[in-house]
């Protein structure tokens, strides 16, 4: 773009587990610019024994973001979310059902009950994707179990972030980056698995084409814009899966690791192919879609829900505390003294994380946390002893050593978990920028349009437009000296009441 010409501006819709911002994006002489312009919060909502998302409710803040830009000129809109959620639509488009929360426990023994139809083995080689409980594929077996009638009732199925870009658009596709989160996805061919379609009780017809990150769905339809000047815009599929997104604003491949990092950690490198090696299926590593034709060859550790589930019980207890003055606390607490797996089922969605840090700490012989700084401290110990794990499992798998780690996400405002990080691995941390998801939506919005003409020209703006902080490897003796020992604690099978 040549100086003095005027900037042009895109919308990032950004939907986390725990809120959601839209994100104006404006590009401007080499330099991208960014404003939040409407930010909100993403409660699940329980009733019927079930945990769901409030997908109208998320709706109505789209729209409230839409109308916050309505008078400006845009050169594309885009979402992205978490993956593996989905919708169900009808004959005309309805929502059939609010879309379940993927912590919601109906998945237990989906995934057993797929083994039984088809190896392990086997759909990891269909798909590469890193087994879950609430991967879409158990999701959905559970839908047929449980709920039949919808299932048969439906004549679309779509992933949350293709739900948007629906009603944005009003035509529907499934964005491959996002789609591979389903583990129903052939990541060789970007085309549906028939036998995992069939064993989630989907017919073929039933999801929507899948399309590349930075296809143009469709202009703006006119019972969202109204007569505004946001009538006719682009609806663009960014890379619609968050992970994605984040990764697409940075260069994490060729000795480079991303880490992003916030409700859950997602630790790996950019590829140019899937890994479909029996290594990787042992390490139980995911290979998820990228922008650009490449692959994102990953690991997912549970990550900040830990730090966000403590917080949460002590608000119920009458216990406020913020973010930075918890971080104080943590960082005058005693080192090393109460490590967990973070991975362990038991702290996937308890009634109390406290309580389930307690009978981890108890089960392996250790002191519980006494202090809001202790637990603190515990889970970002554990989670960068953890990071250190699956960081030489990718090394193993991926055959390239990883010189450095760049963290990108809300996480990456962490200092401590940054310098823990670092000490944890050996290795020099990157931290930022914190907006990388929003930014990376906006970075292939801006590839789709052409205001950018590859996908390292889009990254060399966003290295130069966000500064990064860097974090060196310090007291690296003394977390070696305790890797032993929660390596042992990451191997404990059930520690579970």
């Amino acid at each position: 773009m040549p100086n003095g010409a005027p900037a042009t501006s895109f919308l990032a819709f950004d939907l986390g587990a725990e809120s959601g911002r839209a994100i104006l994006g404006k590009i401007h002489s080499g330099i991208l610019s960014i404003e939040e312009i409407h930010r909100f919060a993403n409660e699940p909502v329980e009733y019927g024994g079930s945990l769901h998302w409030d997908v109208p409710r998320l709706w109505r803040e789209i729209r409230c973001g839409l109308a916050a830009v309505e008078e400006s000129e845009l050169a594309g809109i885009g979402v992205d979310t978490w993956g593996v959620d989905y919708a169900l639509l009808g004959e005309r488009g309805e929502l059939l059902q609010n879309p379940y929360h993927y912590r919601d426990p109906r998945t237990r023994g989906m995934m057993e009950e797929a083994f039984r139809a088809i190896s392990r083995e086997e759909i990891y080689n269909l798909t590469g994707i890193q087994f879950l409980p609430f991967n879409t594929l158990y999701q959905l077996m559970a839908t047929r179990r449980d709920t039949p009638d919808i299932l048969a009732s439906a004549k679309r199925f779509v992933t949350l972030p293709d739900l948007f870009h629906f009603w944005l658009s009003g035509i529907a596709v499934c964005e491959y980056t996002n789609a591979t989160t389903t583990q129903m996805m052939n990541p060789v061919t970007h085309h549906w698995a028939p036998a995992l379609l069939e064993l989630a009780g989907l017919s073929a017809s039933l999801p929507a084409p899948i399309v590349e990150p930075g296809t143009v769905v469709g202009p703006l339809e006119r019972c969202v814009s109204g007569t505004s000047a946001l009538a006719g815009v682009p609806v663009i599929a960014p890379a619609s899966h968050d992970t994605a997104s984040a990764v697409a604003a940075v260069s994490a491949r060729d000795g480079t690791a991303f880490l992003s990092s916030g409700t859950w950690s997602l630790l790996g490198t950019e590829i140019d192919a899937p890994v479909l090696t029996s290594e990787s299926l042992h390490r139980n590593f995911t290979n998820e879609g990228g922008v650009c034709g490449t692959t994102r060859l990953l690991k997912n550790v549970m990550g900040l829900w830990l730090l966000q589930g403590c917080r949460r019980r002590w608000s119920e207890q009458g216990i406020a505390c913020e973010y930075e003055e918890l971080m104080e606390m943590a960082e005058q607490a005693a080192p090393l003294a109460h490590l967990f797996d973070p991975d362990d089922p038991s702290f996937l969605n308890p009634v109390s994380m406290l309580e389930a840090i307690d009978r981890f700490c108890v089960n392996t012989d250790q002191q519980v946390p006494r202090t809001l700084g202790a637990y603190a401290r515990a889970v970002l110990e554990s989670l960068a002893f953890k990071y250190r794990l699956v960081l030489e499992d990718l090394e193993l798998v991926s055959g390239s050593r990883i010189e450095q780690i760049h963290v990108i996400g809300g996480g990456s405002k962490n200092r401590l978990l940054n310098q823990f990080t670092a000490d944890a691995t050996g290795r020099q941390v990157l931290a930022g920028p914190v907006e990388a998801t929003a930014i990376g939506n906006i970075a292939v919005q801006m590839l789709a349009t052409g205001a950018v003409n590859s996908l390292p020209e889009a990254r060399t703006i966003v290295e130069r437009s966000f500064p990064i902080e860097i974090f060196e490897p310090l007291n690296c003796e003394r977390w070696e000296r305790d890797g032993a020992r929660f390596q042992q604690y990451c191997e404990i099978i059930d520690v579970r009441n």
